[in-house]
């Protein structure tokens, strides 16, 4: 099928109160019309045509990646104006579907039938019933309930504003027929704007059948024109998520406190405390246990790792049946060996952790590679940087490091080594052999503390 996406973008948001467009203001992590424009791909269309106009700068610095056809609209003379705009470069022989950029909950499946019934020539229009219909264009029908036309709010009268069933705006047709319906549209209105809606009542008159279809699920088609509309959405959008992840099998102590701002894949018998953050790619394996506010951003966490509370990760691996937290911190390129302890209050940055190691207390861990049955002690730190550069630590197996000790990279401490607590260890450490460096401890006789005088 010839499938053309018209996108709708150019609106300036005022209510949103913001320098940004409004279809630059982020729902789960990623702008509104980022999700938009993954709907509209998903629908494999010929051509995306996306209509922009306040703040177009940014908005297509901001999608300068996306394969679409960028169409300014430079005055915004109403919906029908905007979509007249795109039609130049689209055949008469295809499809159209017009999208809106401030409406991003809109599923691939409610629009395939829109798409379908126009490819048999007909008006097809995305219709929902509300109990407050303010605002919304009123679908009028006859005494057969074909549709006649659409009454925008502004316009309706008082028996055409007690009507439920609403116009969400989406709809798809014929090109060749959108086309010359576009182009007779005129602007009597309250508002002065050319409405892409008035093109229902031109179809009857020619007659086009017009078709109603109506959304698997009501937020669908609930668009965001302040900042209150787009909490609302957000906390749907997470209701979908909750929804989504408790039927493949995850427990979630509270669903109405997760928030998946990206791609989170999980297996069975996983739980979630709650307040947990989800970013960009994020896999979690079976029997996963994840305490309360931790953040996790393309991370993987193999099967049976405990996370505790409070945790932050960040580009990071963590191997089957490891342990990490509370309060740790794993960032980028960190790779966790199976059964590795990551204990409270310690960072690991760009490190490779070996089977079976422990860094359980207040340590910093950077540009490391460690082997397996590691043991860190409390306030260790690997002194990464000289100002200019980083430099490697290198830890061999069964290595034991007391308390309290700096390790100056580059170094390397070889198999088995122990390093004594408090040792600042500047060349290498011999296998199997106790290394330490510490000044004579000494006590000074009749010394006294010094005290204030009366």
């Amino acid at each position: 099928m010839n499938l053309h996406i018209i996108i709708l973008a150019a609106g300036q948001g005022t209510r949103m109160c913001s320098a940004q467009p409004k279809v630059l203001h982020p729902l789960a992590g990623r702008p509104l019309l980022a999700h938009v424009l993954a709907t509209a791909s998903a629908l494999d269309p010929q051509f995306i045509h996306l209509v922009y106009g306040h703040g177009g700068d940014q908005v297509r610095a901001a999608f300068s990646d996306d394969r679409v056809e960028w169409v300014e609209q430079s005055e915004q003379l109403g919906t029908g104006h905007a979509v007249l705009q795109a039609m130049p470069g689209i055949p008469d022989e295809a499809v159209v579907l017009v999208l809106y950029g401030d409406v991003p909950l809109i599923r691939r499946t409610t629009l395939r039938p829109l798409i379908d019934l126009a490819a048999q020539g007909r008006l097809a229009l995305l219709t929902t019933e509300l109990d407050d219909a303010t605002g919304y264009g009123r679908i009028c029908r006859d005494q057969q309930q074909a549709i006649t036309g659409i009454v925008e709010h502004k316009d309706a009268d008082a028996e055409q504003l007690a009507i439920q069933e609403i116009n969400t705006g989406f709809l798809a047709c014929p090109a060749g027929l959108l086309r010359g319906w576009l182009a007779g549209l005129e602007n009597h209105n309250s508002q002065g704007e050319y409405y892409l809606t008035d093109i229902v009542e031109r179809a009857c008159a020619d007659g086009i059948s017009v078709e109603a279809v109506g959304p698997e699920q009501p937020a669908e088609v609930l668009g965001v024109n302040d900042r209150r509309q787009l909490a609302t959405l957000e906390r749907v959008y997470q209701g979908w998520q909750a929804d989504r992840l408790m039927a493949a099998g995850v427990t979630l102590l509270d669903p109405a406190r997760i928030d998946v701002r990206g791609d989170l894949r999980v297996e069975r018998d996983i739980t979630i405390d709650v307040n947990c953050i989800f970013e960009g790619e994020v896999s979690l394996g079976e029997g996963v246990h994840i305490g309360p506010n931790c953040t996790l951003k393309n991370v993987v966490l193999e099967a049976g790792v405990t996370l505790l509370a409070n945790s932050v990760l960040e580009d990071a691996r963590v191997g089957r049946g490891s342990r990490v937290g509370p309060f740790a911190r794993l960032r980028p390129e960190t790779v966790l060996a199976a059964n590795t302890h990551i204990g409270n209050f310690v960072e690991i940055k760009k490190s490779s952790i070996g089977e079976g190691s422990k860094v359980n207390h207040l340590s910093y861990i950077g540009d490391t590679e460690m082997g397996s049955e590691v043991n860190i002690g409390a306030g260790t730190i690997t002194c990464n940087y000289d100002g200019a550069y980083k430099h490697k630590t290198t830890i061999g197996d069964r290595v034991f490091v007391g308390s309290d000790c700096q390790l100056i990279a580059p170094v390397e401490i070889k198999p088995g080594a122990t390093l004594g607590a408090g040792t600042t260890l500047t060349r290498e450490a011999p296998a199997d052999q106790l290394t330490l460096s510490r000044a004579k401890q000494i006590t000074i006789e009749g010394w006294k503390r010094p005290v204030k005088r009366k």
